[in-house]
């Protein structure tokens, strides 16, 4: 799966968990970008994203995410495992 692919699928579920359409999901994107984006929704993103992709990931990967683009990242690694 390339980056856009992943990019536009993380877009589709950003914009359904925090219900905004005008969420622009780039490697910059973190927490403070996005006024809504507390720990109840982190956890739903979170979960939508590992439904979306078939993956698990553990408390400590997310943990150490800094922002979207090395959430992608952890993606790919995870995928391709």
């Amino acid at each position: 799966m390339d980056n856009q692919a992943i990019y536009d699928r993380l877009t589709e579920i950003f914009h359904d968990v925090f219900d905004d359409d005008s969420i622009v999901v780039t490697p910059e994107l973190t927490a403070s970008d996005i006024d809504e984006w507390d720990s109840l929704t982190h956890i739903r993103l979170v979960v939508s994203i590992e439904r979306s992709f078939h993956l698990k990931f553990s408390a400590a990967e997310v943990g150490r995410l800094k922002n979207v683009g090395e959430f992608v990242e952890l993606i790919r690694m995870k995928a391709a495992a």
